[in-house]
């Protein structure tokens, strides 16, 4: 009678699900799971630090939309990984965080790297658990893959004793489960939905807001129909942009702000009011705010909803879509594409600046021109990701990659190994702070000693300059600590470790150093000089 050890068991379950990739440092709890990877054909990617193998699976999940998968020894490789799961769990990210411990017999003893995992990630997980034995590791990991897809996306942590890994169990005595989740998702209250879509069909201002719970609904395709029928300005947020074409004339965003404060009716999917909104604050009391989510519990918060909807962001879309229609609304719309050429406009003299150091508008006018249209663009940084966000655009689902509301910094290369490894033919991109490089540099070794190519194009301006800013306000230009860099040749460190560096110090030199960059073949980093900018003054950093 075949026998099968627990690891191959939580490969084996890993298949039935098409997981294809897993990401990991290695450690000695959890290479049964490794050799179960072999046998499934599942390819095994190491990192040098276990939080950039967790942002790897945030990241494959971001590009895929599918859940990814970390696998952590015990004790500090499940503490590292702690950054990631929370980034995921506030992004709303599906994650299967798989930890080693201890064996059980050894339990409460002091084996090697023991502790109590569980709790400590059960605040920044959906769930988290120990699986008890090895015969029901089929079923925890169906019930992993279960809860971490189902309503809200997020993490699982699943934490897997030496001993329920190495035990061997007869195929026979095995329970794989089937059927165990749904792919289908929640449709709004029929109520709800035509209670909307009157508000929206009489707006004279109607605004959307798009975010990230778009990018995980099947029902994608149906942010067309339902732009076409109410014929309003869309902002796009997260994991939505790419959701329209920056040539749509419905796509706006630099005039936000603007464009809220306006508005008659808003209708908001899939995000909360948070920062990245002014919490709604700034909205007028007598606008009518739409508000829709897979969680009741944003609903209302922060600003209230005259009609709130629980449900899937784009099986939503296509109710309203067929439940009213709006006159054209060339007008507002006019007026909106006003405040946007407007805002624009200020930024013309420095993305045409010539200064050196180089001006940060100006690189990003520089890096948005050498970014190939199918490229997966991902945010690591601060003030420069703030600047480059306004110019550099997506024009597909999925590739557009921040941080998301936690700002983790430092997931940029797994963000592009993950992004690289699921889109093979297309290039991935990181734009890049001096500061977050420091976080996880160290993966361009894993990256070219496993031969996974992206560009990294680096603003450098030797300092923390988002905090920076602010202190300066608060403090005086004299009570600065902790914030101040060195203008560091970080494209020689990326050399050393297997990769493409180039060093750039004026505008003109910016494109040619991608275009050589991206024809490397090789992890690189193209480290640009830039200079001080006004166009962030006022922007929040807490």
């Amino acid at each position: 009678m075949p026998h099968v050890h627990g690891g191959q068991l939580v490969a084996q379950a890993l298949a039935k699900e098409g997981v294809t990739h897993v990401f990991t440092l290695c450690g000695g709890h959890i290479q049964h799971i490794y050799d179960g990877c072999l046998d499934q054909g599942i390819r095994v990617v190491d990192f040098r630090h276990e939080q950039a193998a967790g942002h790897a699976a945030e990241g494959w999940a971001r590009a895929t939309g599918r859940p990814g998968v970390a696998l952590v020894t015990a004790g500090p490789g499940v503490t590292d990984a702690v950054t990631a799961a929370a980034n995921a769990m506030r992004g709303g990210v599906p994650m299967i965080l798989i930890g080693g411990q201890g064996p059980r017999f050894y339990s409460g003893m002091g084996s090697l790297q023991e502790m109590d995992h569980v709790t400590l990630l059960r605040s920044i997980t959906k769930w988290s658990v120990t699986v008890p034995e090895t015969r029901r590791i089929p079923d925890f990991m169906a019930m992993a893959f279960r809860k971490a897809t189902t309503g809200v996306p997020g993490p699982v942590f699943l934490e897997m004793p030496l001993d329920v890994l190495m035990l061997m169990e007869k195929t026979e005595d095995l329970n794989f489960p089937v059927d165990y989740r749904t792919t289908h998702v929640t449709a709004g209250d029929p109520a709800a939905i035509q209670l909307a879509g009157d508000i929206l069909s009489r707006a004279s201002r109607p605004v959307a807001v798009v975010g990230t719970q778009w990018w995980w609904s099947p029902y994608k395709s149906a942010i067309d129909s339902f732009v076409g029928a109410y014929d309003l300005p869309v902002f796009l947020n997260g994991g939505a942009r790419g959701a329209l074409s920056p040539t749509d004339p419905h796509f706006f965003r630099l005039c936000r702000s603007k464009a809220l404060g306006n508005a008659d009716v808003i209708v908001i999917f899939g995000t909360p009011w948070d920062f990245r909104l002014n919490y709604g604050q700034d909205i007028p009391t007598g606008t009518k705010v739409i508000h829709v989510d897979l969680d009741g519990d944003v609903i209302g918060h922060n600003r209230g909803a005259a009609v709130g909807i629980v449900g899937d962001t784009g099986l939503v879309m296509k109710q309203l879509a067929a439940a009213g229609a709006r006159s054209a609304g060339g007008d507002w719309l006019a007026a909106v594409r006003a405040y946007e050429d407007a805002r624009f406009n200020k930024m013309i003299p420095e993305l045409n600046s010539d200064s050196v150091p180089i001006n940060p508008l100006r690189f990003s006018r520089e890096l948005a021109a050498a970014i190939p249209p199918s490229s997966t663009v991902v945010c690591d940084g601060g003030d420069i990701v703030g600047t480059a966000a306004k110019v550099v655009d997506v024009t597909l689902p999925g590739h557009w990659m921040d941080p998301g509301p936690l700002g983790t910094l430092g997931v940029g290369p797994s963000f592009a190994m993950a992004a690289k490894l699921a889109r093979p033919d297309e290039p991935a991109f990181i734009i890049y702070g001096d500061g977050s490089f420091g976080l996880n540099g160290m993966e361009y070794e894993s990256a070219a000693r496993q031969k996974i190519p992206f560009v990294g194009v680096m603003g450098n301006d030797a300092a923390w300059t988002q905090i920076r800013r602010g202190q300066a306000q608060i403090f005086g230009e004299g009570r600065l600590p902790a914030t101040g860099l060195e203008f560091t040749r970080y494209d020689l460190m990326v050399e050393a470790l297997g990769g493409h560096g180039e060093y750039v110090e004026r505008p003109e030199h910016i494109r040619p150093a991608i275009e050589r960059a991206l024809a490397s073949g090789k992890p690189a980093l193209v480290n640009v000089k830039i200079g001080a900018s006004s166009f962030r003054e006022g922007a929040i950093s807490v």
